[in-house]
Order: structure tokens, then C-alpha cells, then sequence
């Protein structure tokens, strides 16, 4: 039924000097040159399709994964390119294009942690935060009474312009500052957003209540318009913002205070939000907390909600391409099901992986996504039948939504082209544990039933990947023009 020799692709050789081009192409100039939205934070930037991704000089790193590398490492992950791909595309390709190499970084030493000095009042915060943010009054003066937020005045090295900062601290249990988060005011030209360089990433802007729930926020405007949104009782509670998606101010906060038990997550409702809050609540599960809840803005974020109710023009929200594609390949999945020869997994399942590996170098990628879904539906027919077995039987509607709820996007991340290998792998773990002797009790008969559940979403999530792409990269063609318009 399938291909059984193993076609390769064409060899192309390399030179050293040109694999150390590539390697050492400037990723924000590169990236810069396919269209992609850079945010600047701090020393580095930030993806704006993908808030977890930050890239500087020559180097990448997804805080969400928890791995970086260089610029072939890059394209062939983001890009879903084998090697000799990604290696012809730094150096120009097929258009010619040069890529400059990154600047060397200059090895710079720790500054000690200091805040930014204060202006004598705030004038220029208040308006930005209750004019701009609309932001309510009440809620901005709790936090400057605290201590939590001023507005700075900065001098240029030149000495001949003056920056004012909206400067929102974070403090450590004994009331010292270690933590500032610094944003601009100012709606004309450039804004930027950036922590203070030596902050500790733990001690974020933050309050602490007396009640056993805390709210967790991507950024603290964000914070700060939930308040406002909803300022009942707030002070009960407590409320983190972490300047980004990292867990560190969280897990702080929850270390410190026993007493916090629910844990709400309040991040961006977008892309970048819904796989931060996916993380997220897989790191609190780890840690003992059960009572984790994920609250999602009407709008992009809390800020745009305030918009909204007072009736002005709000970004909206955004959902994952992978949520939005999963529902439709699940389906198909299923609805395979019932076709699939179930008595001939152990044999067709190594084929369709086979098969998908030659589709992947010969970019016949409907082929290998056919190969995958098809995997998935033998997969997850072999799951339907150990449930029948325990006397558990599901229609092909509930094996669809069972098989939807496994297909988390901040777990389907990274290249394409590696899936089918890890496939593999991850078959040959499951049949060593089919094919193990004896006879299982119910909880072994279910550990199972799930390993199989699992096999089917592994395969699943290549095409929901492939798909989600597609639509992520239709979705950013449409907004461009928009953005060069209001831009």
C-alpha cells in the first residue's frame, strides 16, 4: 500500500565558511525581512506572533519550551525546514537575498538593581493611566500610596531631553524594591515596555491580600484594569503581574503566602496567553495547587475590555489557530475510525510513519498530514477497543472530544520534521507495553488504554501544527495591510 524503499533527496554540500554564515546571521534583520513583528524588550525582542520567542544578535530562545540555539536551529523549528533547507534560506536562497551576520555581543557586566530616579510629581503617569488606560483613580493611588508606582525622570546622557516613565515596583517580603518595570507615557512616536536591567524576576509588581485566591496577569496595566473593571473587595485578594509569561513571580508569590490555594489566570486572551496559561497551570499542578481556573478578557486584554465599555474602538480578541483547526482534524480522525483495519495496527502504523518521513523530504505535506491522521484513527480505534473491553464503549462523537481535549497547543510546538522519528519512538513504548505478558488489573488495563489515547493525539497534532501554520500565516497577510493602514 505505501512506499517501501526509501527515496533520498538530493545531497547538497556545504562549505564551512558557508555554514558559518549562516550560523551567524543577525535573526532580528532576518526575521525583520520576512514580515515578522518585532517587540522590543529590553536587550532583545520579541515575536509578536509568539510573546514566548525572544531573539538577539544571532541567537533565539522559547522561554515557553525551555530551548534556543542559533539561526539554522531557528528556521528549521519556526519554519518547519530540514538542515539543507534552512541553511540555503539564511544565505539567500533562491532570491539571492544577503543576510547580515549579528554584531558580536560585548560581554557586559551585572548592573546592580537601582530604580530609576523619581520626578517630583506625577502628573504625566495620572494623565496617561486615566486618560489613556482609563484607568480608575482609586485603584492608582492605592498603589502609589504603597509604594508601588511613580513616575520617573530620566536625563539623556547628553543632557539635552528628558524622559518621564510610568515605573511600577515590585518589592520582596521585606519591603525592599527588587523589581521595576518601566513603560513610556507617551502616545507619540516609539513606546516601549521594559524591566529594569538587575531586577529579580521573582519579585514583581504585586499586592497581597488576606484571602486564600490569587489573580495572575501578564502585565501591570493589565492588573490594574481588572481593578478597575471589577473593584469590589480587590484589596481581599492578591494579584501579580509577571511581566511577561514566565512563572517565576507566581510561584514566588504562592511560596511565600501558604494561605493561596486558587489560582485565577488572567493573561492576554491571544495566542501567546492561551499556551502561557496552558503552561502555567501545568507548572501549578506540579507544585500541589488543584484550584486552578484560566479567566480570559472579552477583548485581546483587560485593558481593551475598558475600551470596549465605554464604547470605543477595542482590539479583539484572538484565538489559537490550533483550537480553532483541532475541532475539524479531530472529526476527521473519528469518523476514520470505524474504516481503519484495527486488526493490522502493528504492521500499518511503522508503514504510515515510513510513508510520512519520504512525504516530509519530498514537502508532499497533504500526503504525510493523510498519513498522520490515519495513524491517529488506528491509534485511536485500538483505544476504542481496550474501553469496550472494560466495558466502557464511546461513540465516534466522544472519542473526537476526548481526543480534542489532549491536543493542548502550548504542548505542539517545534519543527514538523522531527514528528515522524518521535512518532516512532513513541509507538515502539506502546507496543512493549501491549505486548508485556501476564494478565492487568483494571488500573493497568487503563494506563493503557490511555498510552494508545496518547499515541492518537501525538499523531493528531502534526496536522492540527501543519494546518494552524497555514492559518496563522493567512491570518498575518490579512492584517498586514490593516496595520500599514493605521500605522
Amino acid at each position: 500500500m505505501y512506499i517501501s524503499e526509501v527515496i533520498e533527496m538530493p545531497y547538497i554540500h556545504f562549505t564551512e565558511e558557508q555554514k558559518l554564515r549562516a550560523a551567524s546571521v543577525d535573526l532580528v534583520e532576518f526575521l525583520r525581512c520576512q514580515g515578522e513583528k518585532l517587540i522590543p524588550s529590553g536587550p532583545e525582542y520579541r515575536l509578536s506572533s509568539d510573546h514566548s520567542v525572544t531573539v538577539r544578535g544571532n541567537e533565539w530562545y522559547d522561554h515557553a519550551a525551555k530551548q534556543g540555539g542559533g539561526p539554522i536551529s531557528f528556521v528549521q523549528q519556526f519554519y518547519n525546514l530540514s538542515y539543507p533547507e534552512a541553511v540555503t534560506r539564511l544565505l539567500g536562497g533562491a532570491q539571492g537575498t544577503v543576510h547580515a551576520p549579528a554584531p558580536k555581543q560585548k560581554e557586559k557586566p551585572k548592573r546592580e538593581f537601582t530604580l530609576p530616579p523619581a520626578n517630583r510629581d506625577m502628573r504625566r503617569v495620572y494623565a496617561y493611566l486615566l486618560n489613556r488606560r482609563f484607568l480608575d483613580r482609586d485603584v492608582v493611588s492605592a498603589f502609589v500610596r504603597a509604594g508601588l508606582l511613580y513616575e520617573s525622570r530620566e536625563i539623556s546622557k547628553d543632557k539635552t531631553r528628558e524622559y518621564h516613565n510610568a515605573v511600577f515596583v515590585g518589592r520582596d517580603g521585606d519591603g525592599a524594591a527588587r523589581h521595576a518595570h518601566k513603560r513610556s507615557v507617551n502616545d507619540i512616536g516609539k513606546t516601549f515596555r521594559i524591566n529594569i536591567e538587575g531586577s529579580d524576576p521573582r519579585c514583581s509588581f504585586h499586592h497581597t491580600g488576606s484571602s486564600n485566591r490569587l489573580y495572575v496577569f501578564e502585565a501591570p496595566i493589565d492588573l490594574l484594569s481588572f481593578l478597575t473593571r471589577y473593584p469590589r473587595g480587590w484589596q481581599e485578594h492578591s494579584f501579580v503581574a509577571l511581566c511577561g509569561t514566565s512563572e517565576h513571580a507566581m510561584l514566588w508569590m504562592l511560596e511565600r503566602n501558604p494561605n493561596l490555594r486558587t489560582v485565577c489566570l488572567c493573561l492576554d486572551h491571544d495566542a501567546a496567553g492561551i499556551e502561557a496559561s496552558g503552561r502555567l497551570t501545568e507548572i501549578l499542578h506540579k507544585h500541589g495547587y488543584d484550584e486552578v481556573g484560566v479567566i480570559q478578557p472579552e477583548h485581546k486584554d483587560w485593558n481593551e475590555d475598558l475600551k470596549a465599555h465605554r464604547s470605543l474602538p477595542a482590539q479583539a480578541a484572538e484565538e489559537h489557530p490550533q483550537l480553532i483547526i483541532s475541532p475539524e482534524v479531530c472529526g476527521r480522525i473519528s469518523r476514520r475510525v470505524e474504516g481503519s483495519r484495527r486488526d493490522y495496527w502493528e504492521q500499518d502504523i511503522p508503514n504510515l510513519i515510513d510513508y510520512a518521513k519520504i512525504c516530509f523530504r519530498w514537502k508532499q505535506f497533504d500526503r504525510a498530514m493523510e498519513c498522520m491522521e490515519h495513524a491517529s484513527a488506528l491509534a485511536l480505534a485500538v483505544y476504542g477497543r481496550e474501553l469496550r473491553q472494560m466495558g466502557d464503549p464511546r461513540s465516534p462523537e466522544e472519542l473526537a472530544e476526548v481526543l480534542y481535549r489532549r491536543i493542548l497547543p502550548h504542548q505542539n510546538r517545534g519543527s514538523l520534521q522531527r514528528r515522524p522519528a518521535e512518532l516512532a519512538a513513541q509507538f515502539q513504548g506502546v507496543l512493549e507495553k501491549a505486548s508485556a505478558p501476564g494478565i492487568r488489573d483494571e488500573s493497568e488495563k487503563r494506563e493503557l488504554a490511555d498510552s494508545w489515547l496518547e499515541l492518537a493525539a501525538s499523531f493528531a497534532k502534526v496536522p492540527v501544527k501543519y494546518e494552524a501554520d497555514i492559518l496563522k500565516q493567512q491570518q498575518k497577510q490579512t492584517q498586514q495591510p490593516i496595520q500599514q493602514e493605521m500605522g
